[in-house]
């Protein structure tokens, strides 16, 4: 009922990119990831400067732990507060306390210590960040928008990630690790006003988690229920889990494995990504611009297997020219799959659910996938970059055996 309710709302009479109200969540959201991109470049330059190698690793991944064990709750928490309220919130305090670690710097030199706690906040507040990010379209769109909503955010990801690099490398150039931070910051704060200004719609009281003066372990175990009953979400999420299982290792320490034993270098290995960011980012505009397509669980698993295959041919590419074309089409793929599965769990799930939805989402990707990246480094130290490449991609394709071997899944469709 809650998702007929959304999708006869006003809205629905004009398409998400020239909505205004989406396009200020949008510019939020890109000015918070392009802040992101500039504060780990500034976390990881002042961990190096301020420790070993091996100290700098720990303070990188310190994030990891609590944003793995906190996912839940924090989906938990953004459906019973509502997913805008959260992500204000969240993005208040990443801004304070990126801020108060420039200022600290700009003052004192105090070693690790305040980094590693910036780290762990970082990581805390991300577990409730990014399951709101999740839920927050469904209340700002009509559910025939979501697919291209997906699209869109999708370029800001992209956007962040070719500006934020850049960005961050320029600040620390300048004014050191405390002007990136300060930079990291103010980004971030610029989202603030924006986020302010959008519109949602409320929910129904009675689809409301906690209106039933639910515990929140209830709504936890409720949520957690309610994906493993339902006949697209439960097969969606395994097919997510085991493509980014196979995709992440390949696609990170493997790619830096690879080129190294090319002798690509630095420059090779940073051309593999680009073509891999802008197949990417094709994949995003086509979405945004169609805004549906059809077949979207045939389409999601069509294109798992096919970047499987081309993930298994990227390791025997002769030359770097032809590992570049395999990797745009890798990013190609792996983006039209992506937004595809993203799409479909949007519009599948309940808007009411949707915050623990995602954290679902969230933690496969963020909890399990790291995992992949030491086993797949050790294993390349055994047998080498070809084999793992390989089975790598065997795991990817099993993503999309399962999206095309489960019925409901495979017929899903976007809503027009």
């Amino acid at each position: 009922m809650t998702a007929t309710l959304l999708a006869e709302a006003p809205a629905e009479a004009r398409p998400a990119h020239r909505d205004p109200n989406v396009l200020r969540w949008l510019a939020a959201y890109t000015s918070s990831m392009v802040g992101d991109s500039v504060y780990y470049i500034a976390l990881s330059w002042a961990a190096v400067q301020a420790g070993t190698p091996s100290q700098a690793g720990l303070v990188m991944a310190a994030s990891a732990v609590p944003r793995a064990l906190l996912m839940l709750g924090g989906g938990v928490v953004a459906d019973r507060f509502g997913p805008r309220r959260v992500v204000i919130g969240s993005d208040a305090v990443r801004c304070a306390a990126v801020a108060a670690v420039a200022a600290l710097l700009f003052l004192t030199r105090p070693g690790l210590w305040p980094l590693a706690l910036l780290a762990v906040v970082f990581g805390a507040v991300d577990a409730v960040f990014m399951p709101a990010v999740g839920a927050l379209p469904a209340r700002l769109t009509s559910r025939g928008q979501l697919a291209r909503v997906q699209g869109m955010r999708g370029l800001g990801i992209r956007f962040a990630s070719v500006v934020g690099g850049p960005l961050g490398g320029l600040a620390v150039a300048v004014g050191g690790a405390e002007a990136a931070f300060a930079v990291a910051g103010l980004l971030i704060a610029l989202s603030l006003p924006l986020l302010v200004g959008v519109r949602v719609r409320e929910l129904p009281p009675d689809d409301t988690p906690g209106s039933r003066e639910t515990t929140a372990r209830a709504d936890l175990i409720d949520g957690l229920r309610y994906i493993r009953g339902h006949r697209v979400l439960a097969p969606l999420m395994c097919a997510i889990a085991l493509g980014d299982l196979g995709f992440v290792g390949p696609l990170n320490v493997g790619l830096t494995l690879l080129a190294d034993e090319r002798g690509w270098g630095a420059a090779g290995m940073g051309w593999v990504l680009a073509g891999f960011g802008v197949g990417a980012g094709v994949a995003s505009l086509l979405l945004t611009v169609r805004g549906r397509l059809p077949h979207a669980g045939r389409v999601a698993g069509w294109a798992i297997l096919a970047g499987s295959v081309a993930i298994g041919a990227l390791a025997y590419m002769p030359t770097i020219a032809l590992a570049v074309g395999t990797a745009l089409l890798i990013g190609l793929l792996a983006g039209l799959s992506g937004a595809m599965c993203g799409a479909l769990l949007q519009t599948q799930s309940d808007p009411a659910r949707l915050g623990r939805v995602t954290a679902v989402s969230g933690l496969v990707s963020l909890g399990l996938t790291p995992l992949s990246m030491p086993l797949s480094a050790a294993a390349i130290g055994a047998w080498g970059t070809g084999p793992v490449f390989v089975v790598s991609a065997a795991v990817c394709g099993l993503g999309g055996v399962v999206a095309l071997g489960v019925p409901a899944l495979r017929r899903a469709e976007l809503p027009r």
